[in-house]
């Protein structure tokens, strides 16, 4: 990891983490790597779980999963073949084949535990506190930040990295202007064995969306087969509704709360007749609903010096990429390397100098990448929401719709993300623009 020989000459940095998903967690891995840290990770919930069905782990995710020594232990379901279609009549509007990547880095479709295990699996013992709900920060100048629990506990730290979600305490405490609101889109989620639906050959063969006009139901296996016994194999299916959220009053953020079968197979009763019966294949109390939630981009992800935003506590995008956990495990990994980075060249025997560069040099890289998300997510919303023909059937816009997103390919900048390539370029960049000293010590032009 680099030469980090001043950190090792000073004080011990305190380093609190709140919030124990993947951003909290991969942020706990790479920092802890660093020498002279004491980390704490304080996670609301009395036990450490993942709420919710599958996630997706591609090439940016793998590449970060790898540096965190994490990616062994990540197994799921090798997406080879991605079909879209018009949810009303089945009719195929698009299908995909492989990507062109090693099979290592293939995208993969994994059942959220199991990212999670093999994640918490690298955190040493003692680092995650468990039913620490935050209630307050407070800035206590250069002796860092006081954290308050609502158990009554008190925690002082030099460093708070808020990985604490889309409703993030440490970020209102930062920029208490800054507020979300509810997208019109509530998704129920589920997973359910493969047996269940195994006499219907359209929902075995491939990782579908299908599409109707107010929403879609995906579903795509969670399990990689060559590991796991074909009566344990299991099915993931999201189900999606949109509405104007102007419409809506009085939304409350909802998380993973209980929904019936009645509720979620009121929405797609005019879909085609095997995603009806897929639907009422689902055991009674297994769906999970959740609303979401979104706010405008930050101009800064760090604030007064010692705190930094992490995953979607930072970017509220809700999940507009289908990357949130390679996105908080970047910023992670990128924390560590920019706090490596500012000690081994502060050589300064206080903690808030080279932690105060370290908050900035990180902000340069993930902020830029975050505001690019945001333009690209305006521009989709131009494309798609343009006066339509009247005459317009949804059948005949649906390809369109499908299309205007881009994808895989046309988002490398997204789905091809090297986070050490991209550390790797920032360093090169800031070697070739420092001045050369001259063997007096004198600053030459280079």
């Amino acid at each position: 990891m680099g030469d980090a020989g001043p950190l090792q000459e000073s004080s011990t940095l305190r380093v609190a983490i709140v919030g124990g998903g993947p951003a909290g967690l991969g942020a706990a891995i790479a920092l802890s790597a660093l020498p002279n840290i004491q980390v704490s990770l304080f996670e609301q919930a009395k036990e450490l779980r993942e709420i919710g069905a599958g996630i997706r782990i591609g090439y940016n995710c793998w590449r970060v999963l790898e540096l965190l020594g994490a990616a062994e232990d990540v197994k799921g379901h090798h997406k080879t073949s991605i079909i879209h279609r018009n949810g009303l009549t089945g009719e195929l509007v698009k299908q995909t084949g492989p990507v062109d990547l090693p099979l290592r880095y293939q995208p993969r479709r994994v059942r959220r535990t199991r990212l999670q295990s093999a994640l918490r699996a690298q955190v040493a013992p003692g680092i995650i506190q468990l039913n620490k709900r935050l209630l307050s920060l407070e800035d206590l100048g250069d002796s860092g930040v006081r954290l308050t629990f609502q158990d009554g506990t008190i925690a002082e730290a030099d460093l708070v990295v808020g990985s604490d979600g889309i409703r993030s305490v440490v970020r209102d405490h930062i920029f208490p202007e800054h507020k979300i609101r509810f997208t019109g889109t509530t998704i129920w989620r589920v997973i359910i064995p493969v047996s269940k639906i195994s006499n219907v050959p359209e929902l075995t063969v491939s990782t579908s969306w299908w599409h109707g006009p107010s929403g879609h139901v995906y579903h795509s296996f969670v399990d990689d087969p060559d590991e796991t016994p074909e009566e344990e194999r299991y099915i993931e299916i999201a189900a999606r509704n949109v509405v104007d959220p102007a419409t809506v009053t009085g939304k409350t953020f909802s998380w993973g709360i209980p929904a019936t079968n009645e509720r979620v197979q009121s929405h797609f009763e005019d879909y085609d007749a095997r995603i009806r019966e897929f639907l009422a294949q689902v055991p009674e109390g297994q769906w999970k609903e959740f609303a979401a939630f979104a706010g405008p981009r930050l101009d800064r992800l760090t604030g007064w010096d010692k705190v930094v935003l992490l995953g979607d506590a930072s970017h509220p995008l809700s999940g507009a990429f289908g990357s949130g956990a390679a996105f908080a495990l970047e910023d992670g990994w990128i924390l560590a390397r920019t706090i490596e980075h500012a000690y081994a060249q502060g050589g300064a025997t206080s903690t808030s100098q080279p932690l105060s560069k370290a908050l900035d040099v990180f902000d340069r890289i993930r902020s830029p990448y975050y505001s690019r998300m945001y333009q690209y997510l305006d521009g989709l919303k131009q494309k798609t929401s343009r006066p339509k023909d009247s005459n317009a059937t949804f059948a005949s816009t649906l390809k369109s719709r499908i299309e205007a997103f881009g994808g895989e390919e046309a988002l490398p900048w997204i789905y091809r993300n090297d986070i050490e390539g991209v550390w790797r370029d920032f360093v090169l960049a800031e070697q070739a623009e420092a001045p050369q000293v001259s063997p007096a010590g004198e600053a030459v032009s280079g």
